[in-house]
């Protein structure tokens, strides 16, 4: 089974989403330009599908918007049976695959139960990128200790001594993409001077 119409058909439906998620809360698009910094012939693009979508450009719009990114970009409905899409358990923690791809980098959705949890840091190649959808992540990085909130991104080499989990009581769920390779993933930072065109 080829997997690429099936992608190239939840791309298709960003930009509508994307108009949806706006008009919903109210936002013209000159009110999301200043929001997030992008210019508004950027935006306009989007949502019209002249523009492909990165997460550079999605993650402000979602934070901006207050919507999960997993409601713009929704996992495909059509299943490619080389790969593995029902959840997996490991450690309590509940894993989803989202690429349709046996390459790097690796996309999934992670839903990690609060529980009472020594971190238990460790290393190993590649590199990562971590988004919070909903909930508190406590991140263990090195010498450093930090709590990521919902919209928040990090990304680090692997080979650093790392561990996440929930922070306080609640679940949190995170996207993640992994890298063998050490593929980076760019975020850029909002200012209220720049804009992307």
């Amino acid at each position: 089974m080829d997997a690429q119409p099936t992608i190239g058909a939840v791309i298709e439906q960003i930009a509508p989403r994307l108009r949806r998620a706006r008009e919903q809360k109210n936002f013209s698009l000159a009110d999301l330009a200043r929001a997030t910094g992008l210019s508004t012939s950027t935006l306009s693009r989007l949502e019209s599908g002249q523009r492909k979508p990165s997460l550079e450009l999605l993650l402000p719009i979602t934070v901006a918007l207050d919507v999960p990114l997993d409601e713009i970009v929704a996992t495909p409905r059509i299943v490619d049976p080389r790969v593995p899409q029902e959840p997996t358990k490991k450690d309590g923690r509940i894993l989803i695959p989202l690429s349709r791809h046996q390459g790097d980098p690796r996309a999934y959705k992670m839903i990690i139960p609060a529980h009472d949890e020594e971190p238990y840091l460790r290393t190993h190649e590649g590199y990562e990128w971590l988004y919070v959808l909903r909930g508190k992540l406590r991140v263990r990085l090195g010498e450093h200790d930090f709590v990521m909130n919902t919209g928040e991104a990090a990304e680090f080499d692997c080979q650093i001594p790392h561990w996440f989990g929930a922070a306080g009581r609640g679940t949190v769920e995170v996207l993640s993409l992994f890298g063998r390779h050490g593929e980076r993933i760019h975020v850029r930072a909002r200012t209220a001077s720049s804009k992307t065109s």
